[in-house]
């Protein structure tokens, strides 16, 4: 799959999506995918950063090493897969800030085929994580991508939680996730970039 781009594009307050991303990005490297993991831009405040210790450690940490993803980013990708924490059901605000950005490249049909696929993370087993990774798939259907969902294609989905739709999982408070889904993110990632790499050969 080396002729087979990859964007994993994340967004992560206290570091649950990036490490869901860092599994991604595994998983997407072993088909011999060429990976970019990058951070949406933190719209926050920083007060509100600053107020939470976990969520400054986080940032700190990444501002300078993951890069900002960019429009460039998403024209050069063939596979897209997200990671974002759910915010009522839907992507956070910085998340969808990017997404709004995206008309131009839309309307010229660059994102047209991309195959995107998506997870997500919530404080609680029913906190919305399904509805925030159907909300973003709807954004994706408007792009006219292709929505490369995990479903149960994999054993490891009946060991991560059985999320058909991407894998998702619960944080407790203190920030450790409470299923075991190592494998089935990097399962996930594994089949968005196959499916790419069959895309992309059919269209050649």
């Amino acid at each position: 799959m080396s002729n087979v781009n990859t964007a994993i594009i994340y967004y992560s307050s206290t570091g649950t999506n990036y490490k869901l991303a860092k599994w991604a990005e595994e998983g997407a490297k072993a088909t011999g995918s060429n990976v970019k993991v990058l951070r949406v831009k933190e719209l926050a405040p920083m007060e509100a950063i600053e107020a939470n210790p976990a969520w400054k450690q986080h940032y700190e940490e990444t501002k300078d090493t993951v890069p900002e993803v960019t429009l460039a980013d998403l024209e050069w990708a063939d596979a897209i897969i997200f990671s974002v924490p759910t915010r009522f059901g839907n992507v956070p605000s910085q998340l969808k800030q990017f997404l709004d950005t995206t008309g131009g490249l839309w309307f010229q049909g660059k994102l047209a085929n991309k195959v995107v696929s998506a997870m997500a993370s919530a404080s609680n087993p029913h906190g919305g994580q399904e509805q925030t990774i159907l909300s973003l798939y709807a954004t994706m259907y408007h792009w006219g991508a292709i929505v490369a969902a995990p479903g149960y294609t994999d054993q490891s989905a009946f060991t991560s939680g059985g999320n058909p739709y991407g894998n998702s999982v619960t944080v407790n408070q203190d920030g450790q996730m409470q299923e075991n889904v190592e494998e089935a993110v990097k399962s996930q990632a594994k089949r968005t970039v196959a499916i790419a790499g069959a895309v992309k050969t059919g269209l050649q």
